[in-house]
């Protein structure tokens, strides 16, 4: 579904991607994960557009997308959830979810506010509060289901599990682990190891902006030497 090739990234003159690349199948769960400030994050937003390429190529279903802007690329089917949440703090639950409505996409059903509700129950009772009343898991809640609205085949999620309880967390876990079972495919950008065991298929471990090891979870939690290397504080 999308294959990044030998992505070099640049914040202005400074280099932040090195021959970054990577892959995600068709209703695969693939994770980015490293140490605060690896690159994860960047990665990301160099394949919504939001970090400039020096070099390097991105295919989304058979598309190259790297030199078009960020509003096309959202147009074709990838979702973006930004760590920041961005939501729209005036407006009210199904407004924000209005936002990010887009035209349904053949081959899948279409997200709808029922829909999304029956994912994020906590979201059904909160329809007309604004989203600068609500929790930091509730807005993180919000900022997913507003993307899903876009109905992408595909959602890029930078840190879900950031800052939120516990019990959030879990409810994150399922929600990933629910898209995976309707067919969207998912990459997250996360530390927390825990939490991507419990959701991912396969793992690129970044370091300094450099992909350090490529692989299946299972493969990641049997190598303790790149767990060590690149992972442990």
């Amino acid at each position: 579904m999308l294959v990044a090739e030998n992505l070099d990234g640049f914040y202005g003159r400074a280099q932040v991607l090195f021959g970054m690349s990577l892959s995600v199948g068709a209703g695969e769960v693939v994770v980015l994960l490293g140490r605060n400030g690896a690159g994860k994050s960047t990665t990301l937003k160099s394949l919504v557009g939001l970090v400039e390429l020096g070099a390097g190529s991105v295919a989304f279903e058979g598309t190259r997308i790297e030199r078009l802007p960020s509003h096309r690329i959202a147009r074709l089917g990838i979702g973006y959830v930004p760590e920041d949440r961005r939501i729209f703090t005036d407006l009210t639950v199904m407004e924000n979810l209005e936002v990010g409505r887009q035209p349904a996409r053949a081959g899948a059903a279409p997200w709808t506010p029922e829909r999304l509700f029956d994912l994020f129950p906590n979201l059904a009772a909160m329809r007309d509060r604004p989203g600068g009343r609500m929790s930091g898991g509730e807005q993180q809640m919000l900022t997913i289901a507003r993307t899903l609205m876009g109905n992408p085949r595909l959602v890029l999620l930078d840190e879900p599990s950031e800052g939120l309880a516990p019990v959030i967390v879990e409810e994150m876990a399922r929600t990933i682990r629910t898209l995976k079972a309707e067919g969207v495919s998912v990459l997250l950008a996360e530390q927390n190891l825990h939490f991507a065991r419990a959701v991912a298929d396969r793992a690129h471990v970044v370091e300094k902006g450099r992909s350090r090891f490529a692989g299946t979870m299972d493969a990641l939690m049997g190598d303790a030497a790149a767990r060590a290397a690149f992972l442990e504080v």
